[in-house]
């Protein structure tokens, strides 16, 4: 053996400069699921834009009706057709109550608020944030009070959608067979008719109103997220953790509520967020041909209707329906694709 001693000295080292040196390990703490999910939506600029103008508009129509000095059902025909008007505005010359008329001897700018009676009428006082329609009531008010409307529609979609599609696609799905079969022939009867049919033929028996339309949701607007329910249990319910709970003794129900739905949940969130937009328009266009709520309620696409009508002399009776309408709509599929991003990364690269 070689029994050759060595021996070193400092001057026998040196040292490494700092640009050959190896970066260090980083250290990533471990965080939940839903940390990692809100940190995902947190960072889409577009979802958080949607959520905050949601929240916006929830306020609105909260206190919207209550800010404005006016109710949306009093009527005052000395006030009609008056153009919006702002206070803090109207030295700007926006916003001051003027409007351009077109008559059949060209096009008049005139202003009702300043004009000779307006004295008499008390309109040089008044303040309409929105206009007045036809009838001299506050476009304000009624915009916000057809928003709680349009909100409560999106309520009564996500219960009926969670509520009952997401049990019958979970049950449907897991059972296959017949149970299946028999499920899905039914629902695929009731989504062969139209809802206008559906909402026409509970007129007969209800009057028109919010529980027209919201039977009418319920009875057909939980088809979609059912299937989408029936989908993801057809992938799940032969994997192996699935077996392994039905050889441990599992009862069917268990499986599907403890073992199924939680790794499910988010796709369903997620879809239910996208059937919101859905209803709120299915309501606005029940509204627009006359079978929404009645008279003196207001839903936003009943204000369309009624603005249509005099859209080619007061277009500023549309604008701001259409505007909130739109809004609210917008908003909600923004926060949906956040939603969907945030629960499934994989699917933006797709």
């Amino acid at each position: 053996m070689n029994n050759t001693e060595y021996s070193f000295s400092p001057e026998d080292f040196e040292f490494v400069p700092k640009e050959n040196l190896l970066p260090p390990e980083e250290v990533y703490n471990t965080q939940s699921y839903f940390k990692d999910i809100k940190k995902r939506f947190t960072a889409n600029k577009g979802a958080l834009a949607g959520g905050v103008f949601i929240l916006l508009i929830l306020l609105l129509a909260i206190i919207g009706p209550m800010i404005s000095g006016h109710t949306y059902y009093s009527q005052k025909i000395t006030h009609q057709n008056l153009a919006p008007r702002i206070k803090l505005l109207e030295g700007l010359g926006i916003f001051d109550g003027s409007e351009t008329v077109t008559t059949s001897i060209g096009t008049v700018k005139q202003n009702k608020y300043l004009s000779e009676d307006s004295s008499s009428t008390g309109l040089h006082e008044v303040y309409y944030w929105f206009g007045t329609d036809v009838l001299g009531r506050d476009i304000f008010t009624r915009t916000w009070e057809g928003t709680r409307i349009s909100l409560y529609i999106a309520f009564v979609a996500v219960i009926v959608d969670m509520c009952f599609g997401m049990i019958y696609g979970l049950i449907s799905g897991y059972f296959g067979g017949r149970t299946d079969m028999i499920m899905q022939r039914f629902a695929e009867i009731l989504n062969g008719i139209p809802t206008l049919v559906i909402v026409t033929l509970l007129i007969l028996v209800f009057r028109p109103g919010l529980l027209t339309i919201t039977i009418a949701l319920a009875i057909t607007g939980w088809i979609g997220m059912s299937r989408i329910a029936r989908a993801q249990v057809l992938k799940l319910k032969e994997q192996e953790f699935i077996l392994a709970s039905k050889t441990l003794g599992a009862k069917d129900f268990f499986v599907i509520f403890k073992e199924i739905l939680p790794n499910i949940f988010g796709q369903l969130i997620v879809m239910s967020m996208f059937s919101i937009p859905n209803a709120i328009f299915t309501e606005a266009f029940l509204a627009f041909i006359g079978l929404g709520v009645p008279q003196p309620l207001a839903s936003l696409g009943s204000l369309i209707s009624d603005a249509f009508k005099s859209f080619t002399t007061h277009p500023y009776m549309i604008v701001f329906p259409v505007i909130v309408l739109g809004i609210i709509m917008l908003s909600f599929n923004l926060m949906a694709d956040g939603l969907r991003d945030a629960f499934d990364p994989k699917m933006k690269e797709i």
